[in-house]
């Protein structure tokens, strides 16, 4: 140009600039992200212990810990009883006339009596609506960010949420063990008299042969223990809870899924311990 002012040397700096490759080369990490059930399986972990240290500092919201108990144990009664009621008849028809054959008609009030107390009764209550409730509910708040509004208004969301229904699970759920057993026991005692002939006299005299308190005790741990994983694993699961509506779907069925599945591993665990070596249960029922 003649003014004096060179544009072309800018022209091709600018050209440079645009087409100059990126300094940063792209890579699989760059767009990795961790699975959703590993982080969310750690937040179990983390959830776990925020819960155990606040009910061992006592920061629990008992007034919420009582509406909760009286949704877990009141509200859930019907649904176990008479789940416990159908199990404990399909369970006598599989196996009591098969005893009858074989003349074992002493042995059944035991062995109905044990299975109930050690795995039945503890299992049958889980299968009511405990934590696909938990999960809805801390799901949607979490998608409303209801979650964010108690943290601004200063409650800590683990306090005021988690706590009382994890201290709501581990207290209701062994005394809803105890009703499955007593209904399960019943249910099956008055089918086998009706159906079978045999004398309900026998099955409780049985029965109370068979039993031991160990088996009792086994009973109540292992449902307090079941009643916090499930009431954990929903809440966890309910508060990392993201996508709207399906989202919340997808989270509450998760949770009862992957909460059946720590149950029964927990089951098997505690069972192994509890009951090691060859057992003599039966051996006056015979």
């Amino acid at each position: 140009m003649d003014d004096g002012h060179a544009y072309a040397p800018a022209l091709e700096e600018d050209i440079n600039t645009n087409h100059a490759p990126s300094s940063e080369p792209e890579t699989i990490f760059n767009k990795w992200s961790p699975p959703s059930y590993l982080w969310r399986g750690l937040s179990v972990l983390v959830l776990a212990g925020q819960v155990i240290i606040r009910i061992l500092k006592g920061k629990v919201h008992w007034r919420n810990a009582l509406q909760q108990l009286e949704r877990v144990g009141p509200k859930s009664v019907r649904v176990c009883l008479l789940t416990a009621a159908f199990v404990g008849m399909a369970f006598t028809i599989q196996f009591v006339r098969e005893f009858t054959r074989l003349g074992l008609n002493r042995s059944v009030g035991g062995v109905l009596s044990l299975a109930f107390s050690r795995e039945l009764s503890h299992v049958v209550t889980f299968i009511g609506r405990i934590g696909s409730v938990f999960a809805a509910e801390l799901g949607t708040m979490q998608v409303s960010e209801q979650t964010e509004t108690l943290r601004v208004l200063g409650s800590n969301p683990v306090d005021y949420l988690v706590t009382p229904r994890v201290i709501a699970s581990s207290l209701a759920l062994p005394f809803l063990t105890l009703m499955c057993f007593t209904v399960g026991m019943a249910s099956s005692a008055i089918l086998a008299d009706s159906v079978y002939g045999i004398c309900i006299n026998i099955i409780l005299d049985s029965a109370q042969r068979a039993l031991r308190a160990w088996d009792i005790i086994s009973a109540m741990i292992k449902s307090q223990l079941f009643g916090m994983i499930i009431s954990i694993v929903s809440c966890a699961w309910g508060v990392t809870t993201m996508g709207g509506a399906k989202g919340v779907g997808e989270s509450t069925t998760s949770a009862v899924v992957i909460s059946l599945v720590g149950i029964f591993m927990a089951d098997f665990a505690l069972s192994y311990c509890f009951f090691q070596g060859a057992g003599n249960s039966l051996k006056d029922c015979v």
